[in-house]
Protein backbone atom coordinates (compact mmCIF):
# COMPACT_ATOMS: atom_id res chain seq x y z
CA UNK A 1 0.00 0.00 0.00
CA UNK A 2 1.18 3.70 -0.99
CA UNK A 3 -0.69 6.58 -1.08
CA UNK A 4 -0.06 10.63 -0.05
CA UNK A 5 -1.81 11.43 3.15
CA UNK A 6 -2.58 15.39 3.65
CA UNK A 7 -1.81 17.31 7.16
CA UNK A 8 -4.19 18.42 8.58
CA UNK A 9 -3.74 22.34 8.20
CA UNK A 10 -3.92 24.54 11.20
CA UNK A 11 -2.18 28.21 11.30
CA UNK A 12 -3.29 31.99 11.26
CA UNK A 13 -1.71 34.93 11.20
CA UNK A 14 1.66 33.89 12.69
CA UNK A 15 1.77 31.44 10.12
CA UNK A 16 1.25 27.77 9.23
CA UNK A 17 0.77 24.39 11.08
CA UNK A 18 0.62 21.11 9.68
CA UNK A 19 -0.30 17.95 11.75
CA UNK A 20 0.05 14.61 11.24
CA UNK A 21 -1.67 12.23 13.95
CA UNK A 22 -1.77 8.84 15.07
CA UNK A 23 -5.79 8.82 15.10
CA UNK A 24 -6.04 10.09 11.31
CA UNK A 25 -2.85 10.27 8.70
CA UNK A 26 -0.75 7.86 10.32
CA UNK A 27 -2.12 4.36 10.67
CA UNK A 28 0.52 3.35 12.64
CA UNK A 29 2.56 3.99 16.14
CA UNK A 30 6.06 6.01 15.68
CA UNK A 31 8.72 4.01 16.75
CA UNK A 32 11.33 5.41 14.85
CA UNK A 33 12.27 8.95 13.33
CA UNK A 34 15.05 10.02 11.33
CA UNK A 35 15.71 11.94 8.40
CA UNK A 36 17.95 12.39 5.49
CA UNK A 37 20.31 15.52 4.44
CA UNK A 38 22.94 16.93 2.57
CA UNK A 39 22.25 14.11 -0.15
CA UNK A 40 24.18 15.10 -3.30
CA UNK A 41 21.82 15.61 -6.50
CA UNK A 42 23.57 12.74 -8.17
CA UNK A 43 22.76 10.24 -5.25
CA UNK A 44 20.10 7.41 -4.77
CA UNK A 45 19.23 5.70 -1.72
CA UNK A 46 17.02 2.75 -0.39
CA UNK A 47 17.14 0.13 -3.33
CA UNK A 48 14.84 -2.25 -0.64
CA UNK A 49 11.61 -3.13 0.66
CA UNK A 50 10.72 -3.86 4.09
CA UNK A 51 8.79 -7.29 5.12
CA UNK A 52 6.90 -5.69 7.58
CA UNK A 53 7.83 -2.08 8.38
CA UNK A 54 5.26 1.01 7.45
CA UNK A 55 6.92 4.47 6.92
CA UNK A 56 5.66 7.72 6.60
CA UNK A 57 8.03 9.95 4.27
CA UNK A 58 7.23 13.54 4.61
CA UNK A 59 9.73 16.53 2.52
CA UNK A 60 10.62 18.52 4.72
CA UNK A 61 12.36 20.97 2.93
CA UNK A 62 13.77 20.49 -1.00
CA UNK A 63 12.46 18.32 -2.74
CA UNK A 64 13.48 14.23 -4.41
CA UNK A 65 11.68 12.19 -5.84
CA UNK A 66 10.27 8.37 -4.40
CA UNK A 67 10.20 5.19 -6.93
CA UNK A 68 7.48 2.89 -5.49
CA UNK A 69 7.25 -0.92 -6.73
CA UNK A 70 4.92 -3.28 -5.65
CA UNK A 71 5.90 -5.69 -7.91
CA UNK A 72 3.29 -4.83 -10.54
CA UNK A 73 3.76 -1.13 -10.85
CA UNK A 74 6.12 1.50 -10.29
CA UNK A 75 5.25 5.04 -9.93
CA UNK A 76 7.39 7.84 -9.43
CA UNK A 77 6.30 10.58 -6.45
CA UNK A 78 7.59 13.68 -6.30
CA UNK A 79 7.44 15.38 -2.64
CA UNK A 80 8.26 18.82 -2.08
CA UNK A 81 7.56 20.45 1.57
CA UNK A 82 4.06 21.33 0.86
CA UNK A 83 3.44 17.74 -0.83
CA UNK A 84 2.04 16.22 2.21
CA UNK A 85 3.19 12.80 3.31
CA UNK A 86 3.83 9.37 1.01
CA UNK A 87 2.34 5.94 3.41
CA UNK A 88 4.33 3.05 2.34
CA UNK A 89 3.34 -0.11 3.77
CA UNK A 90 5.41 -3.27 3.74
CA UNK A 91 6.96 -5.23 0.68
CA UNK A 92 7.09 -2.38 -0.88
CA UNK A 93 10.41 -1.64 -3.04
CA UNK A 94 11.78 1.80 -2.60
CA UNK A 95 14.34 3.98 -4.54
CA UNK A 96 14.73 7.64 -3.29
CA UNK A 97 16.41 9.93 -6.15
CA UNK A 98 16.83 13.51 -7.47
CA UNK A 99 17.37 14.96 -4.01
CA UNK A 100 18.04 19.19 -4.43
CA UNK A 101 20.84 20.44 -2.42
CA UNK A 102 18.72 21.26 0.14
CA UNK A 103 16.30 18.57 0.64
CA UNK A 104 15.25 16.98 4.03
CA UNK A 105 13.50 13.78 4.03
CA UNK A 106 11.84 13.04 7.24
CA UNK A 107 10.55 9.13 7.92
CA UNK A 108 8.40 8.09 10.42
CA UNK A 109 8.37 4.25 10.92
CA UNK A 110 6.22 1.56 12.61
CA UNK A 111 9.44 -0.13 14.34
CA UNK A 112 12.93 0.30 15.41
CA UNK A 113 15.67 -0.53 13.02
CA UNK A 114 15.63 -4.36 12.30
CA UNK A 115 18.52 -5.38 10.01
CA UNK A 116 16.85 -8.65 9.35
CA UNK A 117 13.52 -6.98 7.94
CA UNK A 118 15.19 -5.69 5.57
CA UNK A 119 15.31 -6.73 1.62
CA UNK A 120 17.94 -5.39 -0.11
CA UNK A 121 18.00 -7.67 -3.56
CA UNK A 122 15.23 -6.85 -6.23
CA UNK A 123 15.31 -10.34 -7.44
CA UNK A 124 14.67 -11.63 -3.37
CA UNK A 125 11.80 -9.16 -3.32
CA UNK A 126 10.19 -10.70 -6.51
CA UNK A 127 10.14 -14.25 -5.22
CA UNK A 128 8.85 -13.15 -2.23
CA UNK A 129 5.95 -11.68 -3.73
CA UNK A 130 5.37 -14.64 -5.56
CA UNK A 131 5.29 -16.91 -2.12
CA UNK A 132 3.13 -14.87 -0.81
CA UNK A 133 0.46 -15.13 -3.99
CA UNK A 134 -0.09 -18.73 -3.39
Amino acid sequence: MTKFVQPQKKGDLRGGLNVFERSGEIPFDVKRIYYLFDTAPDVSRGFHAHKSLQQLAICLAGNCEIVIDNGQIREVHSLTQHSGGLLIGDMVWREMNNFSKDCVLLVLASEEYDESDYIRSYDEFKERLEIEKK
